[in-house]
């Protein structure tokens, strides 16, 4: 694959850092960042391009999910075991990716998404205050089976995960926006490192790339979780109503034809 010329580099970083601060917020920051890199390294093969993406996402969660942990403190016993099924599940994922064709997904991404806008736009209550709907056992095997789910989704592609793992955290366990989006980006980093645990040993990523996008990511992720800890779980729903929005217009686009 031929390098990438200055300008494709600065829009690829612009997106990025855009991917970063959505993610951080709400998740589906690969619904900007994965288009970016098919549409600026049109000669990389897909799996390629999966990885680069991963690697970049990973810097970026790393530090919005340090900084939820920081200012949120979520508690351990649900985003420990959320954590280790999403991180199994994305490592089989990966697996996975190398035999799907990505045009599979896309209806059925078009499908869920909405359904989830739709869900919340329509429930206004949902995520304004923390109301678990299960104890014990039963709220961490909700949690364990909402990773491993999730988790296999993002190894195999990825767009969107994160507000996957929002709208399962509010609308199936019963907490609120925020600290759904805290859970969810523990979760997200470890669906990430799980897939690249899988790429890095195949030599798959487009390091050079990576590097310059996770460093914009990274910068997107830090300001993205500080701006949804200061403005609370209102804002957090608003903004993901708007980005989940924004996604269903771009992938129903494609789906029907229409860029």
């Amino acid at each position: 694959m031929e390098d990438p010329t200055l300008s494709v580099l600065l829009l690829l970083g612009l997106a990025a850092l855009a991917a970063g601060f959505v993610d951080a917020v709400v998740g589906g920051g690969g619904l900007v960042q994965l288009p970016a890199l098919l549409l600026g390294l049109p000669s990389a093969s897909p799996v390629q391009i999966l990885a680069t993406n991963k690697l970049a996402s990973f810097c970026g969660t790393t530090v919005s999910s340090a900084t939820y942990y920081r200012r949120v403190r979520p508690d351990p016993r649900t985003f420990l075991p959320l954590m280790a099924l999403a991180f199994i599940g994305s490592a089989l994922g990966a697996v996975v990716a190398f035999f799907i064709p990505r045009s599979a997904f896309d209806p059925i991404v078009l499908v869920v998404l909405v359904a989830v806008g739709a869900y919340v736009l329509l429930k206004p209550e949902i995520g304004a205050t923390t109301a678990l709907r299960f104890t014990g056992r039963r709220h961490t095997a909700a949690a364990m089976g909402t990773g491993l789910a999730v988790g296999f989704y993002d190894g195999a592609l990825g767009p969107g995960t994160g507000s996957f793992f929002v709208f399962l955290l509010v609308g199936l366990l019963g907490y609120n926006f925020l600290e759904g989006s805290a859970k969810a980006r523990l979760a997200n980093w470890a669906t990430n490192l799980g897939a690249l645990v899988v790429f890095v040993p195949l030599g798959v990523i487009l390091w050079k790339v990576a590097l310059l996008m996770g460093l914009a990511n990274l910068v997107g992720g830090y300001l993205g979780a500080r701006v949804a800890v200061a403005r609370g779980a209102g804002f957090v729903r608003v903004f993901f109503i708007v980005v989940v929005s924004a996604f269903i217009i771009r992938i129903g686009g494609g789906v029907l034809g229409v860029w």
